[in-house]
């Protein structure tokens, strides 16, 4: 029997069942959830059942705040039980350098109005007597953490969803999945065929073998995961019948543990180092509701750790063992939306942490499903984040990494090693063998980051100050401010627009007019709600060609969105060079000097002036040169195939070697785009800002002609932005901002709440059991947190550590001494808000 819907939910899990209420409450009522078991029975079943809201990147954390708030509503709607436990918990630093990252953490939380609170081990001990104090040097307190019945919850979403009107089926295995020539799918079961407009991919374990069904490879990975369960514990038991209160939830970072209470005893889980893999290759389709071996060989460094740091849990009986898999992508986050190339096949897998996310998710992806856009900036949970080189073996290695160190620090400056390399340009080996350089992951591809002087110092010393690259990276600015510097740019996404439609096509995704032959310009991309979703430099070849650089992060990002408006009628050509295409910049008030002596052309600035794009030969080589550089000086970009790229490098360093030509890596380039006042797309360009309030209006012309967004752009201009990007000089100490630092102002009128803090918290309490006030995070006195930072580090060319960020429009004029100030690892230093680039603020070097 064939059947047709609207939508189609494979999978009843609680992301499942999360995506198909979310639909229904968004009105189409006309959607299945299909599952090939019962509810629950891939990995919600034998969850942990933990939520909490903190996360590296706030967009995701702004997602899991709205996950924990929807519980509430949800039992309401429903009539079933989530079985809430809002407890709030404790992270524990058992060192410096820990506790640096729990300050970080803090601060971060203060913009997202998060009432999380620093605390001694003698405040976290009295909120959880069973650990020893001893051996922690301070904790973070957040009261928006807890845990709840992972069945309940999964049934919750499902009920609420049927009472809209959704339907679900279970016990009704899909086989197979095909694509008819209108685009829409047939979904073939066990049980019959029907035919949907979408699909929604939320398989879970299964997710990769549905994904293969329509010639996908998804970067998932489903992972052995251990908790145990204690018996009953004489000390919880005194601690509840004391207080009236369960036991706090706590993670230990250097156990790589995790604890709750969990009826009279504790559940302890760890993220172990000896990690295993479940099933890397196929997920078998009979599995169902049953665990995996206990090995508890396998956790028993962590289990050592903890009950040193717990001496109770030592004296407690294991009462019971869960050894079950989960599924990670190669970064920890779920991989959400549209699938690049596919029509309307949708993902919503890979949530490992389903009780946190698993909302958010649904949210986001109804919201992109039913109104063309998630309503959130959710890039790092996008699908489309991976490229290529993120292969099955890519996935298992880096999943693996990811699991073992989940409960590790992330240094500003670390660069992590499995399934390294993955992409490498023809001058790798000279980066690493000749020039030592460190290099980088820049989505896949390898990017030297700074050279060092010798193949033993070609290492970064990981930490949250600065570090040994300091002065080097300080000596490769000099030498590009001095005289000229080559980097590799390599990096940078690379597209070719053609065909006679072209010009229409790229006009109507744009905010700023095109180019004329032999001319670049610089312009924004707006999605129709005006929210910044792109930011490319154009070139108009004297063909016709359009030439397009932008973010080599978002290329696939940007792909579906170019596919998914070029015209039906075939008359614009798209191509992706990726890494056909290579490049090298050379900047400096010597960097003229060097091309000229590469070219046959005239490059002088009356015949290839600022802003120009020339096709010439370079060194012998055929290449495309754009007349600018993202350090703000004199400069060049120089694109050759491949092939070409160790010839062009060579004659760039034999050409330069009479003007004290260096070698200067991506750390260089983006201290000192900071003293420019430039921004980065991923950091002060992304969807949740319009252009105005990114300061990009002068690459907005509202007059050119209709472009997507160009409505909401009106309406923005004509009203004001509400946040404005501005640039910040900083008092700083030995470390600089990292990113998403509060911004604090002094002395103000009242400009309004930025942040807003969450629905519910639990209370903290102190050792007699009474309950403590709950801070306010966003105020101290006369300073209050009015916004938020984007993007910094230390500027080398003008000697000042700087940053980034958003404060409310009505603020961003105020240029006085002791207005602002920006938290760096828990110091509020003071700050200046820079009017103009610190570096050449009338632009004259990159016009000379």
């Amino acid at each position: 029997m064939e059947r047709t819907v609207r939508a189609v939910v494979i999978g009843g899990g609680v992301v499942g069942c999360s995506v198909l209420y979310h639909l229904a409450r968004a009105g189409w009522q006309d959607v299945l959830l299909i599952e090939r078991s019962e509810l629950t029975s891939g990995s919600s079943w034998h969850a942990a059942g933990g939520f909490h809201t903190l996360n590296g990147d706030p967009n995701v954390a702004r997602l899991q705040a709205y996950t924990v708030s929807l519980y509430q509503e949800l039992e309401k709607l429903s009539g079933q039980s989530c079985g809430l436990h809002l407890t709030g918990g404790v992270m524990l630093a058992d060192s410096p350098e820990r506790m640096d990252f729990l300050r970080l953490t803090h601060a971060r939380g203060r913009a997202l109005g998060m009432q999380t609170e620093l605390i001694t081990p003698l405040e976290a001990q009295a909120m959880f007597p069973l650990l020893d104090p001893q051996h922690f040097v301070g904790a973070l307190w957040d009261p928006v953490e807890g845990h709840l019945d992972p069945s309940g919850t999964t049934h919750a979403y499902a009920k609420a969803a049927r009472a809209l009107g959704a339907q679900i089926e279970l016990r009704n295995r899909v086989m197979e999945i095909t694509q008819a020539p209108d685009g829409t799918w047939n979904v073939i079961t066990e049980t019959g065929t029907i035919r949907a407009e979408h699909v929604v991919n939320a398989g879970g374990l299964w997710a990769r073998e549905v994904g293969r069904m329509v010639g996908l490879e998804l970067p998932v990975l489903a992972m052995e995961h251990m908790y145990l369960l204690t018996g009953d514990m004489p000390e919880v038991a005194e601690f509840n019948a004391a207080t009236g209160r369960e036991l706090i939830g706590v993670i230990d970072f250097k156990g790589e543990i995790y604890t709750r209470q969990e009826r009279g005893g504790i559940l302890l889980g760890t993220y172990e180092r000896a990690c295993r893999p479940w099933s890397p290759l196929n997920t078998p389709w009979d599995f169902g509701h049953e665990l995996l071996a206990p090995d508890l060989d396998r956790i028993a460094p962590s289990l050592e750790v903890g009950f040193r740091h717990f001496p109770a849990l030592e004296r407690a009986g294991i009462k019971q063992v869960i050894n079950g898999p989960f599924t990670f992508a190669p970064d920890g986050n779920p991989l959400v939306g549209p699938v690049p190339g596919l029509t309307n096949y949708w993902c919503a897998c890979a949530v490992m942490a389903g009780f946190s996310q698993g909302g958010g998710v649904g949210l986001a992806l109804a919201n992109w499903m039913t109104e063309g856009d998630p309503g959130h900036d959710i890039f790092g949970m996008d699908v489309a984040r991976f490229g290529d080189w993120a292969t099955l073996r890519y996935t298992n290695a880096k999943v693996r990494e990811n699991y073992s160190r989940r409960f590790s620090i992330r240094f500003p400056n670390e660069e992590l090693p499995a399934a390294r390399p993955a992409e490498t340009t023809p001058l790798y080996d000279l980066m690493l063998r000749d020039n030592h350089a460190v290099m980088g992951d820049s989505w896949g591809l390898e990017t030297p980051l700074w050279f060092a002087p010798s193949a033993a110092e070609a290492h970064d010393v990981l930490s949250f100050h600065r570090s040994n690259d300091f002065a080097h990276v300080s000596a490769e600015v000099r030498a590009v401010r001095d005289a000229v510097g080559v980097t590799e740019i390599a990096n940078f996404a690379k597209y070719e627009v053609s065909g006679p439609g072209a010009q229409a096509f790229l006009d109507r995704l744009m905010t700023n007019r095109l180019p004329a032959p032999g001319r670049l310009v610089l312009t924004p991309m707006l999605n129709e709600r005006g929210k910044l979703i792109g930011d490319f430099t154009i070139a108009r070849a004297l063909d016709g060609r359009f030439l397009v650089w932008g973010s080599l992060a978002a290329t696939k990002y940007h792909m579906r969105w170019f596919q998914a408006h070029l015209p039906a009628d075939g008359s614009v050509r798209l191509r992706c060079f990726h890494t056909d295409l290579m490049g090298l910049s050379i900047a400096g008030p010597r960097a003229r000097d060097v091309l000229a002596a590469l070219v046959d052309d005239d490059v002088s600035n009356a015949a290839f002036p600022f802003m120009g794009f020339r096709e010439m030969d370079v060194a012998g080589a055929p290449c495309m040169v754009n007349r600018i550089s993202y350090t703000g000086d004199l400069g060049y970009e120089i694109w050759m195939p491949p092939a070409f790229q160790r010839r062009v490098y060579a004659g760039i360093k034999d050409a330069g070697a009479a003007h004290g030509l260096r070698d200067f890596g991506m750390r260089a380039l983006l201290s000192m785009r900071l003293e420019k006042n430039f921004p980065t797309w991923f950091a002060e360009l992304r969807p949740i800002y319009g252009p105005y309030e990114a300061a990009m209006e002068r690459f907005v012309k509202l007059d050119k002609g209709d472009f997507i967004g160009r409505d909401a752009a009106r309406a923005e201009a004509e009203a004001g932005p509400r946040l404005r990007r501005v640039s910040l000089m900083i008092d700083a100490g030995t470390a600089d901002v990292m990113a998403d630092e509060p911004i604090w102002a002094r002395w103000v009128d009242d400009p309004g709440s930025i942040a807003a803090p969450h629905g519910f918290g639990a209370p903290r309490f102190d050792a007699s059991g009474a309950a403590l006030p709950a801070p306010d995070p966003a105020r101290d006195g006369d300073w209050r947190v009015v916004g938020w930072v984007t993007s910094g580090g230390y500027a080398h060319g003008v000697g000042a550590s700087m940053a980034q960020g958003y404060v409310p429009a009505g603020m961003a004029e105020i240029a006085a001494d002791g207005v602002f100030a920006v938290e760096i690892l828990g110091q509020r230093c003071p700050a200046r808000i820079a009017l103009a680039p610190p570096f050449d603020p009338q632009g004259a070097r990159m016009r000379s």
